[in-house]
């Protein structure tokens, strides 16, 4: 017993005992909100205590597709998971613009899906919920009297805690003429009965710290709504405690900033006919969550789908799930394969496995930029079952056409959703490209001119991805003929360098071959210049499982001994850069570069000059052979019977 009173004295000691020292009330009361067993210099704030409260408001729910009822259910059950203190909304409940048994059923079922709410809720009238269109003489008021039995008054205000509610009927017919008309200015003017009313409820709120008025409408904004809100703002204004307006109806969100201290918001819709145009600026479903404070409020949007239970998300939810969406691979896709007339016509097949305890549905679309591909079926459904696994198969055709730079390739984009006992979870999209066999690609004919690679020097580059040039521990010749426009500080040749692997460089015309051997660089490196800006050089690095060479024109010009196994990367090699981590240029190479070769052999002898070729040959130690002949596509042609041939990066081209 002694031990468990020592721990609870240790735990009310303050954050300083100078609190409790002296007449000071503030450090008092901060001393009874604060407690902790440890010392610090760092004096955390404590919020004000105020009696703060929260209500949410929904948008129009009419004029949009019959499952906008979906839209509206999931904004209440997500009310359900905020709690306001209320709900208010903003007028068009119904579709309708009918007779009265249609209208009776919209609004037996706006009510039923309202209903399921936690919190009190409160209509406001709009257009959609009086108008009335059927057969026979139209009633003198419409679909008023329906309202009125089914929702509530028309027009109505009620207090909570410091605020008052103010409801407004911004669609009462023309006095003159009876009609009724968001579209005339003339049948947008407020009946003398209902202003007296908002005179009355403005007097009864005199003492509020908050009053906020809803309607249909935003009259305030003018053009056909007339000028009559003016006279309205002014009884507002005049009460000196309105805080902000609320309105609907243009299916958009919109703050129309403070006038006279009074705040004007347009919510867009829950459920209601929504052009998504520009969702994050406020085309979209959404409700709006206030929280009252004295002094002030906060208004914050939040889209249909955005709260969360977080009750809902249970470990073994929040584990399947995401078993289900690392599952969601795209898995052994069959490469499709060129024709000799580059077309393409062949079987794409997927197989896609779930190893979540749960099912998903997916969806997979198949899609290009490049309008010439075609796909059948255009799109596929199916249910995995828990742990299973869905083979699916395409048929993808490409008409005989050049590889140009319109080309883009097919892709395949899967989408899925876990199907928990109640809930369903939309995993992430995944879109994987389809591959194709480019060892099927007819290489180009070797070109009257001589044509070679074209580099500006910013992001150019020729990249093979280690997956197609795995090469191996070993011996090897990295080669190639380069002309500069110009000599950087560091500049990248042919490299697969980083903290593994091997490079040429060619920095400030000085040229170097490294390669990692055990746990370490080992570089041949001239310490002269040697290469010409403007002129045409061979330079060629080797590794004879001795020595780490270079040569420079068919002369050896640097050399240094070195052993140990290569460390290999899972880095592409990039031609006319160096490489960075993520696998894109660095350090680029401004100029011309033709023939490059990686061979898997030393091809040169240390003590006899050779003459370099022009062209190289490919046999059976050519890992790679870039002759430069022609781009094909985004491709740069590799002559080596592996044919892994090279993508484009930058505005790099092959021309004369």
């Amino acid at each position: 017993m002694l031990h468990r009173a020592l721990r609870i004295a240790l735990f009310v000691v303050p954050l300083s005992a100078a609190w409790l020292a002296g007449d000071d009330d503030a450090a008092r009361a901060r001393a009874r909100r604060f407690v902790t067993s440890r010392t610090s210099k760092v004096t955390l704030p404590l919020p004000d205590e105020q009696d703060a409260f929260s209500f949410v408001i929904f948008g129009d729910r009419t004029g949009g597709p019959a499952d906008g009822v979906k839209v509206l259910a999931q904004a209440v059950d997500e009310t359900n998971v905020i709690r306001p203190d209320l709900v208010m909304t903003v007028g068009d409940l119904v579709q309708g613009y009918n007779d009265q048994p249609a209208w009776q059923k919209q609004a037996d079922e706006y009510s039923g899906i309202m209903n399921r709410l936690e919190a009190p809720w409160f209509p406001v009238v709009g257009n959609h919920d009086i108008y009335w269109r059927g057969k026979g003489a139209r009633p003198s008021e419409e679909h008023e009297a329906d309202y009125e039995a089914h929702f509530g008054p028309l027009w109505y205000a009620f207090r909570h805690k410091s605020a008052w509610f103010i409801a407004l009927h911004s669609d009462e017919a023309n006095p003159q003429t009876g009609e009724r008309n968001f579209n005339k200015p003339e049948c947008q003017r407020m009946s003398a009965e209902q202003l007296a009313f908002l005179d009355d409820a403005l007097a009864r709120a005199k003492d509020a710290e908050h009053v906020f008025v809803f309607l249909h409408h935003p009259r305030w904004l003018g053009k056909n709504y007339g000028d009559d809100w003016q006279n309205v703002h002014s009884r507002l204004a005049a009460a000196g405690n309105v805080t902000a307006v609320f309105a609907g109806h243009i299916h958009r969100m919109r703050y129309d900033g403070a006038r006279d201290g009074i705040e004007y918001f347009t919510l867009a819709t829950v459920g209601g006919d929504q052009s998504a145009l520009v969702p994050k600026a406020g085309y979209l479903h959404q409700y709006h969550l206030v929280t009252v404070r004295n002094g002030g409020i906060a208004v914050a949007a939040l889209p249909v789908g955005a709260a969360i239970d977080a009750r809902s998300i249970t470990g073994e939810m929040s584990d399947d799930a995401a078993a289900a969406a690392r599952g969601l691979q795209p898995l052994a896709l069959t490469p499709l394969v060129f024709r000799n007339d580059l077309g393409v016509d062949g079987e794409a097949r997927v197989t896609l496995r779930n190893p979540a305890r749960r099912a998903v549905d997916i969806d997979l679309v198949p899609h290009s930029e490049d309008a010439r591909w075609s796909f059948e079926p255009s799109h596929l459904h199916a249910k995995i079952e828990a742990g299973g696994s869905r083979e699916f198969t395409l048929r993808v055709a490409r008409p005989a056409a050049a590889l140009d730079g319109a080309l883009r390739m097919p892709r395949l984009e899967v989408r899925g959703d876990w199907l928990g006992a109640d809930a369903r979870v939309e995993l992430p999209l995944r879109d994987a490209e389809l591959p194709l066999d480019l060892r099927s690609l007819p290489l180009p004919s070797r070109p009257d001119v001589e044509h070679v690679l074209a580099l500006d020097g910013d992001g150019d580059a020729l990249s093979v991805p280690h997956a197609t040039l795995a090469l191996s521990d070993g011996p090897l010749t990295v080669e190639g003929w380069l002309r500069a426009r110009e000599f950087r500080p560091r500049q990248g040749f042919v490299n697969k360098t980083e903290q593994g692997e091997f490079g040429l460089f060619v920095d400030e015309g000085r040229p170097s071959f490294t390669v990692f051997l055990g746990n370490d660089y080992v570089s041949a490196r001239s310490e002269k210049t040697l290469l010409e800006a403007g002129r045409w050089h061979h330079v060629a690095g080797q590794f004879d499982g001795a020595q780490v060479q270079l040569f420079v024109d068919g002369a050896l010009v640097a050399s240094r001994a070195g052993k140990g196994a290569r460390r290999i990367l899972e880095l592409a090699l990039l031609v006319g850069a160096d490489v960075s981590k993520d696998g894109s240029p660095n350090s680029c190479f401004p100029g011309e570069i033709d023939e490059v070769r990686v061979s898997t052999v030393a091809r040169y002898s240390a003590a006899t000059p050779f003459e370099p070729l022009r062209r190289f040959e490919s046999d059976s130690a050519t890992a790679l052979l870039l002759h430069m002949d022609a781009d094909l596509g985004p491709w740069c042609p590799d002559a080596s019977s592996g044919r892994v041939h090279a993508t484009r990066l930058g505005d790099a081209r092959v021309g004369r």
